[in-house]
């Protein structure tokens, strides 16, 4: 049995912890019955040892499939990783919603997503990432009565992103910690107005409006101020074609959106001004989490 689910990226400027989207780079848990529990790491992480014992997947799996099954049974659990760790672009959430999904599908047994994707809800309290991870493509969402409301969106071919993922990482703790205890009513309405429009064109395909629509007061220059190097990230991608360029989640990864014909060329130039940094261009994910039997 073979489980994937996509990076995410969240917030797209304004849409703090509620807007978020998918893209096609994969986290995979390849899952067998085996005589004894083993685990091996292919890709982001392997390199560290910590991760075959304290595995936050196996902890969860667990959880679920001792509630699910009266069956003692012991897996070979293979995971091959291509989403960078603590880098803002969903390690976490991909982490989450794999290991549910696996419990259920070991069972055999039914998970509609929507049931998946408040499950999860429960390890993560903001939907943001958690949404795009389990539907794809582009969602708005928000909590309620602890269920997650959400409206989803494919992304058209005729749009890639092109991301750029910096050597090291920003703390999401700390990043959390270094934003304002309070708002000014001007910046809270500037946010509102300016995820609203970015909402509104994600759903009407108007790709010219995202520049202005995903520019945010709230959150994205308390978090680079941590890493100022990100600031001329935004302003060459905003040279070179980007229609919009974002903090990922917490960071430290800019995510940056432009139309697929022009993706060479923005990644071209964020290669060349940023040779330390990992830049390349991936197609949207539009599926989600994915279970093959």
């Amino acid at each position: 049995m073979r489980v994937s689910v996509p990076a995410t990226s969240a917030n797209l400027g304004p849409g703090f912890d509620t807007l978020g989207l998918a893209i096609r780079l994969k986290n995979q848990v390849i899952i067998r019955p085996s005589k004894f529990h083993s685990v091996s790491l292919k890709g982001e992480g392997s390199n560290n040892p910590m991760l075959k014992d304290n595995n936050m997947f196996i902890a969860i799996f667990n959880d679920f499939y001792h509630n699910l099954s009266s069956k003692k049974r012991t897996f070979r659990f293979e995971f091959i990783n291509e989403i960078p760790l603590s880098r803002g672009l969903g390690s976490s959430s991909a982490v989450i919603v794999s290991a549910i999904a696996s419990a259920y599908a070991i069972e055999g047994m039914e998970l509609p997503k929507e049931k998946l994707l408040n499950l999860a809800l429960a390890y993560e309290s903001h939907p943001d990432n958690i949404t795009p991870a389990v539907m794809g493509g582009f969602n708005v969402a928000a909590v309620e009565n602890n269920e997650v409301k959400f409206i989803n969106k494919s992304i058209p071919k005729d749009l890639s992103s092109v991301v750029v993922v910096p050597n090291r990482s920003i703390s999401t703790n700390l990043s959390r910690k270094t934003l304002p205890y309070k708002y000014s009513k001007e910046d809270t309405i500037f946010n509102v107005s300016h995820s609203s429009l970015l909402t509104a064109a994600f759903i009407s395909e108007n790709w010219e409006m995202l520049r202005v629509a995903s520019l945010d007061c709230v959150h994205q220059s308390y978090r680079m101020k941590q890493m100022p190097e990100l600031f001329e990230v935004q302003k060459v991608a905003l040279k070179n074609a980007a229609l919009m360029s974002t903090l990922s989640g917490s960071g430290s990864t800019m995510f940056n959106i432009v139309y697929s014909h022009q993706s060479k060329k923005l990644e071209d130039a964020l290669k060349k001004k940023f040779p330390h940094f990992r830049v390349f261009t991936c197609p949207f994910d539009n599926n989600g989490v994915k279970v093959e039997i």
